[in-house]
């Protein structure tokens, strides 16, 4: 059983920063692929940063350079240091896991609120 526990998110003002964090348990949690997406209203969830067993890294292109995603030694927990936040980064931020295409499916967590105000 997979679980995925986030914490973090807040309201903070343009410019400043957060730092979420999410927690995986199970016994999977090494060799999956782990990640940040973020949803708004009306929208679709759309991928943010993910981060694969090898530490590999992928950005979505509008938080390139001010987002850095990054895992523990031990590989369960997935950090989203956010800089220089905008207002349009105001969304619900999930936690994900994919694990190895061997074993299929994927896993969510149950969302962070980021409000970032102008």
């Amino acid at each position: 059983q997979v679980r995925l526990v986030e914490s973090g998110g807040g309201l903070v003002q343009a410019g400043g920063s957060l730092r979420l964090s999410c927690v995986a348990s199970g016994s999977i949690f090494t060799f999956s692929t782990m990640g940040w997406y973020r949803q708004v209203p009306g929208k679709q969830r759309e991928l943010v940063a993910s981060i694969d067993r090898g530490r590999s890294t992928n950005y979505e292109d509008s938080v390139k350079g001010r987002f850095t995603i990054s895992r523990d030694a031990a590989g369960n927990t997935v950090y989203l240091q956010m800089n220089s936040l905008k207002p349009e980064a105001t969304a619900v931020y999930y936690c994900n896991l994919k694990p190895p295409r061997a074993v299929g499916g994927t896993y969510w967590g149950q969302g962070t609120r980021v409000t970032v105000s102008s």
